[in-house]
Formats: C-alpha cells, sequence, structure tokens
C-alpha cells in the first residue's frame, strides 16, 4: 500500500474519514440507489489520486514532504505490521484460537497508531491533537494480556526459533515486524513528533506476539525450535 493510501486510513482512522464519497453526505435524487440523481461528486472516489507522482505525500496536518521522510518509512512499517497480523490472525481463526478477536483490536489500535504518527507534533494544531492523542491505556491493556499467556506457559530455558506451526510461526513474523516498526516511530518520539505512548505500544506488542506465539504452539502442541549451536 502506498504511503498515499496508509495516510489516508490514518486520517480516517482520526475521524477524517469520508462521510460520503469525497467527504460529502449522501444525497437523494434520481438514479441514487435510494431513488435520487447521481452526481460526479456522488460517485466513488478514485483509488490514485496521482498527488504523489512527484515523491512527496501530506501529513494530516497538510505538510508536504517527501515519500522518504521518516513519517512514512513509520507509516509503511504500521501498515505493514498490521498486514502480517491480519495473515497471522487469519492462521490462528483456522486453528479455533480465542485471541484472534485480540488481534483484530491490535490492528484497530495499529490505525490509531498511525494517526498519531501522520500528525507531526511540530505542525499539529490543536483539533489535529484531539483527534490523534494516544493514551498509556492501551499499553497497559497489552501488558494485561502479556501477564495471562506468560502463566500459562512453561518456563523459557532456550532461545526460541521461528516455528511451531503456521499460526505461531506467523505471529512470530508479526514480531519481528513490529520491531522494524518500533525502530522507525522511535527517532519521530525522540524529535518530539510523536507521542511516546506510542513507542511504548509497539515495545509492548512485540512481547505480547512473542508470547501469543509460543502460546500458539502450545495450544496446537506443536514443537517450538530451539538455537542449537553448529559444531565448528
Amino acid at each position: 500500500m502506498s504511503p498515499g493510501a496508509v495516510l489516508r486510513r490514518a486520517a480516517a482512522a482520526a475521524g477524517r474519514g469520508l462521510r460520503g464519497p469525497l467527504g460529502r453526505r449522501q444525497r437523494s435524487g434520481p438514479g441514487s440507489p435510494d431513488g435520487g440523481s447521481s452526481t460526479r461528486s456522488d460517485r466513488a472516489p478514485r483509488i490514485y489520486t496521482r498527488t504523489g507522482d512527484a515523491g512527496f505525500s501530506s501529513t494530516f496536518t497538510g505538510e508536504r514532504r517527501p515519500k522518504g521522510d521518516r513519517i512514512f518509512e513509520a507509516l509503511g512499517a504500521t501498515d505493514e505490521l498490521s498486514s502480517a497480523i491480519g495473515l497471522a490472525g487469519e492462521f490462528s481463526s483456522e486453528k479455533g484460537h480465542a485471541f484472534v478477536e485480540q488481534l483484530h483490536k491490535v490492528q484497530c489500535m495499529l490505525q490509531d497508531v498511525g494517526s498519531n504518527i501522520a500528525t507531526p507534533l511540530s505542525s499539529a494544531r490543536e483539533a489535529h491533537l484531539k483527534r490523534t492523542s494516544f493514551s498509556e491505556k492501551p499499553v497497559l491493556e497489552l501488558e494485561q494480556w502479556i501477564d495471562s499467556y506468560s502463566e500459562q506457559l512453561p518456563p523459557l530455558r532456550a532461545f526460541i526459533l521461528p516455528s511451531g506451526g503456521k499460526s505461531s510461526a506467523a505471529l512470530h513474523f508479526s514480531r519481528a515486524v513490529c520491531r522494524r516498526a518500533e525502530r522507525c516511530v522511535v527517532p519521530l518520539v525522540q524529535a518530539g513528533e510523536a507521542d511516546p505512548n506510542v513507542a511504548k505500544y509497539l515495545n509492548r506488542l512485540s512481547d505480547y506476539l512473542f508470547v501469543l506465539a509460543r502460546y500458539a504452539a502450545m495450544k496446537e502442541g506443536k514443537e517450538e525450535k530451539i538455537y542449537v549451536k553448529p559444531e565448528a
């Protein structure tokens, strides 16, 4: 997904999403689905906008920045993380894991993470901050989930390799992507452009995904492969 598409999703999560095509409310008229007329403004917006063809994209605050800007790097990594979690959720759903709903909630929360990232504090107005603030509550929720699953797992006595069945391996992959997303976000936080709670959330999320991967392997009766030092 392009940085512009990620940004549009982030803006939607921030409360700036489309209420109707092109941001206008649907109107009735002859030819519309409810019997009304259809005008150009009532048609669905195009997926492509051509506004990023020159290598620039816009933040939620309206700034035009190069697509290589660290804000868009962080947005892209966060979107990739959500996609990886979506894949892990599909594998886990096939196995009937109850934690799939938690994964869906995490994906929704990552939309809010993206909204915060897309709103650099250096150019944000009060209205922007109100829509895209990120509290510590989701961080504390992840910690509760981590503690709950950790209590059910056998002690960790060796380095675990990504393994343990499709659900577990996909969760391990998501954990690795999460670490990269965190590395992209930390410089923004250190520069005062993003909320510190966003970096905290991604840090806890990687721990949650690691614990959940082990839990999925245990519930499915799959063997976790461990690191064995090769013989010299």
